[in-house]
């Protein structure tokens, strides 16, 4: 899978998200599209971190996950440095350890496993 065809896949599979994910896309970069797949998956980590300090209890999070970690272990190098720097490495920025641990187990093991590689900790 390429990078454009997984960020075309989360647009399909998740309307919802995607939705709040273009909002805070167009704030911080003012536009969204296909020549912005690489950064629009950093402000999903974003989204999703604004949703783990609320205490967002959403039903997509953990399907969401388990699909960016199937496409990076079957994704091209573009896919896999995307998936690993532009959304991993930003995943539980700013979410405090006590809010970060039950999403950390939610977590598949091939992201946390990029995550600490990155980090040296788990957020928890």
């Amino acid at each position: 899978m390429t990078l454009l065809e997984l960020y075309n896949t989360c647009r399909k599979r998740f309307p919802e998200l995607v939705h709040k994910v273009d909002e805070e896309h167009k704030r911080l970069w003012g536009s969204v599209g296909e020549e912005f797949a690489y950064s629009w998956f950093e402000t999903l980590a974003h989204t999703l971190n604004h949703a783990l300090n609320h205490g967002v209890d959403h039903v997509e999070l953990p399907i969401i996950k388990k699909n960016i970690e199937e496409t990076y272990l079957t994704g091209d190098e573009e896919v896999k440095n995307c998936i690993d720097v532009g959304f991993t490495e930003s995943l539980f920025w700013q979410v405090p350890p006590t809010k970060a641990a039950r999403y950390w187990l939610l977590l598949p093991n091939t992201l946390k496993d990029l995550y600490i590689d990155f980090h040296d900790t788990k957020p928890a």
